[in-house]
């Protein structure tokens, strides 16, 4: 049960920095495939700064030993950002699947890479 723990939250973990990373440095080189996809939803483009830049030091706070508090604060503004990407897609009436399955996947790695993260890597509440 452990080992099968482990090998889904490496997949994820390695499949969200992916995407992560990916996008991050996307977003802070304005690639026009980022900037294709934000203008339509009504963001400025110096957005995408500050969510790539955010994006990148995530990825190295998930994947870097120790530090288990902002692990947790990484995950959940990784959270907040695909969630709050799949809702500005739709609601400003995109719903193709370029749109769409990127943060809808991200938002699937994040949630299995957070539940199943190792013991050293979890805050333990104090009891």
């Amino acid at each position: 049960m452990a080992k099968r723990n482990t090998i889904i939250y490496w997949i994820a973990t390695t499949l969200l920095s992916f995407g992560m990373l990916g996008s991050g440095f996307a977003q802070l080189f304005h690639a026009k495939e980022m900037i294709d996809l934000i203008v339509p939803l009504g963001y400025p483009l110096y957005f995408l700064y500050i969510i790539g830049v955010w994006k990148i030091l995530g990825v190295a706070a998930i994947l870097l030993p120790g530090c288990k508090l902002v692990k947790e604060w990484a995950y959940a503004g990784f959270f907040f950002l695909m969630t709050g990407a799949l809702v500005s897609h739709l609601a400003s009436g995109d719903t193709t699947v370029k749109g769409i399955i990127g943060p809808f996947m991200q938002t699937i790695f994040i949630v299995l890479s957070w539940y199943f993260r190792p013991p050293e890597r979890r805050i333990i509440a104090a009891i």
